[in-house]
């Protein structure tokens, strides 16, 4: 017992060394390599800890061969260019001026709610409130918001995400498919063809066909418990 306490000890004190010299980006913001090589070295440092058998010199080696390889990519990423794009790949534009950009999210393996829940962390709740959404190569959002953001009573709620309906969200507002549909059919939109629709309490919808700018307009949401 006292010779795998001593192990755990010196595997402990050897990866805080190495992982306060990876810097805080390492905690904080990993890019993907990063992410790898914290895994692997964790999955390194375990097994030497319990299993007496192996020479503690083995798992110190190869936390300590991670290192320089990590170290390694590291000045290659500094190189900049297509290099750092290799490394790290690159941001993602997600939304603009003109809308959410779905071409982007599908590249990132990404949807509808996928977008809306990182807003939320980036502390927005409508589409039409941010300028420009940017998804970084870290994975975290990057948001620019309009100058003046829509303020309603609840949040906008997804009746729509690549042509498909929410029946949940929908059941919210005690209406059905077919009040949804007539909405499309007066403003000549084909469901299969939005991309996105939203709602909020107000009654003022958010739609945004593929390949196209968004638009807004108000519908009435009478006799609706939301």
């Amino acid at each position: 017992m006292i010779i795998i306490f001593i192990r755990t000890v010196i595997i402990f004190i050897s990866l805080l060394i190495i992982m306060r010299i990876m810097g805080k980006r390492q905690i904080g913001e990993m890019q993907s390599f990063e992410l790898i090589i914290t895994l692997i070295i964790a999955d390194l440092a375990v097994i030497p800890m319990a299993d007496v058998s192996i020479p503690l010199i083995y798992g110190i080696v190869a936390i300590l061969a991670l290192f320089i390889l990590h170290q390694a990519l590291f000045l290659l990423e500094k190189c900049g260019g297509k290099v750092k794009k290799i490394i790290n790949g690159k941001p993602s534009i997600v939304i603009t001026p003109y809308g959410v950009d779905f071409k982007e999210l599908k590249k990132n393996n990404l949807d509808i709610s996928d977008l809306i829940e990182a807003m939320r962390g980036a502390g927005c709740f409508a589409l039409d409130d941010v300028k420009y959404a940017v998804f970084e190569s870290n994975g975290k959002l990057s948001v620019l918001k309009k100058e003046e953001c829509h303020l309603t009573k609840l949040l906008p709620i997804v009746l729509i995400s690549d042509g498909k309906i929410i029946k949940n969200n929908l059941d919210t507002l005690n209406k059905n498919s077919e009040w949804l549909k007539n909405i499309l059919s007066t403003r000549n939109v084909n469901l299969k063809d939005v991309g996105v629709l939203t709602i909020n309490s107000d009654g003022i919808i958010y739609m945004q066909r593929k390949n196209a700018p968004y638009e807004k307009f108000k519908v009435s949401l009478s006799e609706v418990t939301w």
